[in-house]
């Protein structure tokens, strides 16, 4: 009876043995590759991991003398403060408003672009499109930001002395709240719709000549086949970034919207990403709990965001991240 129950452990073990050593003599025939991805796995290792252990701080009452280990726990104190804020509607809000506008606005335009792009039939006309358009993708958000400002200025702006031939008043853009969101929404789309179309293309070009072939055959426009067969054909896709979107709801970038707040907007620029950096490193009493509590916050509402959806989509159309 011994014997029998023996054996199978004996040959699991050996057959993990064999496994390992296949494994072994894989890795140093191909070591290139590995060592290709080492530096990239560090830089995740060491800028997304390990800070991971300072979201203690969010839970402890932080002072500098006693370091992380000897901080006293506060708890759930710092979260409740920020709820309880007077200005917790306000960051809320603004965030939200400008993430669902942005998701709105500028979601749409790289498809419409990209299936226009790839209706054309002037291969010149379709490059120097796609050249116009992800140029400025390039462009630092520094310079950016400096030429929206040229652009909007209220002397000198082109933007005025447009409106200025027309009779009107100049407008100080940067100044009036009620037109950040749309300058920081727009200059954005403006900025990346042209790069966003290189996957739509991408995803365009592997559908099968074909589909297209029989569908015109069959007497289908150009709009049908649009519609019935390269839509269909990158929905996973669509789908696939509309969930990875959907996980940086809450998420704004900090560069681009800093530098376009001043005092006059402020009401309507103000953040979570340049709120925690105002009342930690910007002020002139950091509070580094506080300021770690609300990061921490915002980064659970994104990962619930994105479960939630990529279970609906999965729910739905069969297509999600994992």
């Amino acid at each position: 009876m011994q014997s029998t129950t023996v054996k199978p452990a004996v040959r699991a073990m050996s057959t993990a043995r064999r496994d390992y050593r296949i494994r072994l003599r894989q890795m140093r025939h191909d070591y290139q590759l590995y060592v290709i991805i080492l530096l990239p796995v560090a830089w995740l290792i060491l800028f997304h991991y390990v800070p991971m252990f300072g979201l203690q701080l969010a839970f402890k009452n932080f002072r500098i003398m006693d370091g992380i280990w000897g901080s006293p726990w506060a708890g759930f104190e710092y979260f409740e403060k920020f709820f309880y804020s007077y200005q917790f509607t306000k960051i809320i809000g603004n965030t939200l408003i400008i993430s669902f506008y942005e998701l709105l606005a500028g979601f749409p335009l790289p498809i419409i672009l990209a299936l226009a792009l790839n209706a054309t039939l002037r291969t010149k006309f379709k490059q120097t499109v796609q050249f116009v358009t992800y140029m400025p993708f390039f462009i630092s958000t520094v310079v950016m930001v400096g030429m929206v400002l040229q652009f909007l200025n209220p002397r000198v702006g082109i933007v005025n002395t447009g409106i200025g031939l027309f009779g009107m008043d100049a407008i100080n853009f940067m100044g009036d709240p009620n037109w950040f969101k749309s300058i920081y929404v727009w200059s954005g789309i403006w900025q990346t719709t042209g790069w966003g179309t290189i996957i739509y293309l991408a995803a365009l070009s592997g559908i099968s000549p074909e589909i297209h072939e029989a569908a015109t055959i069959d007497g289908a426009t150009r709009l049908q086949r649009i519609r019935h067969v390269d839509i269909p054909g990158i929905l996973p896709t669509i789908v696939t970034l509309l969930i990875l979107h959907a996980g940086s709801i809450m998420g704004i970038g900090f560069e681009k919207i800093y530098l376009m707040q001043n005092p006059l907007n402020i009401s309507s620029s103000e953040v979570i990403s340049t709120y925690v950096y105002s009342v930690s490193l910007a002020s002139s009493a950091p509070n580094y709990s506080y300021a770690t509590a609300i990061g921490l916050f915002n980064s659970v509402v994104n990962m619930i965001i994105i479960l939630t959806v990529n279970q609906i989509a999965k729910k739905v159309g069969q297509t999600s991240l994992w």
